[in-house]
């Protein structure tokens, strides 16, 4: 079976992506170690004396990206001659909507009550450690943990039609590996 390449066609706004991007360059080692560079500067571990693993990738991606407040283009190198690069993009910024007035006080003749959401958890294994995993009925996205498993919740009202007519599917895919689960929705 022969696949076609993931493509990514999610816009970033011009001020996300820098024009050149950090170049993080990461080396598995005989003894599954990660000799990283970024930019051409070493780029050690949070604790002196510990080495980088493949189980603290995510959190290496994650340190890299500044917390993914950047993008940046990883060069994996495996022990076998194998390279694997890709672009680990910047998450969107989140701003911040109005205070929610406190409860009991009413902000004039026609305000309005904040409704709470009503949220559906979907789970999945088997993605890389901290990948993106694209969220379909795409409404976002999220990364895999540590041990590969990804979590996302999702508000039931907005899905109301689809939950109504038990029709509703969610896929999550992983970005980099690929994986695909399709779940009903409850």
């Amino acid at each position: 079976m022969h696949r076609k390449p993931l493509r990514r066609s999610t816009w970033q706004e011009p001020e996300q992506t820098p024009i050149v991007l950090p170049h993080a360059v990461i080396t598995v080692t005989d003894d599954g170690e990660l000799d990283v560079t970024v930019d051409g500067t070493a780029f050690p571990p949070p604790t002196e004396g510990q080495a980088w693993t493949r189980g603290d990738f995510g959190a290496l991606l994650d340190a890299i990206a500044e917390d993914r407040a950047t993008a940046v283009r990883i060069e994996v190198r495996e022990t076998d001659g194998s390279v694997f690069t890709d672009i680990i993009r910047a998450r969107r910024r989140i701003t911040p909507g109005p205070a929610a007035p406190e409860p009991g006080k009413q902000e004039g003749k026609h305000a309005t009550r904040t409704r709470t959401p009503e949220l559906i958890e979907v789970t999945a294994d088997g993605f890389v450690p901290g990948e993106d995993v694209a969220v379909a009925v795409i409404v976002s996205h999220t990364d895999a943990i540590g041990t590969g498993r990804a979590r996302t919740l999702l508000d039931k009202t907005h899905l109301s039609s689809l939950l109504r007519d038990r029709t509703g599917e969610v896929v999550l895919l992983g970005r980099i590996s690929g994986t695909v689960h399709v779940r009903r929705l409850p």
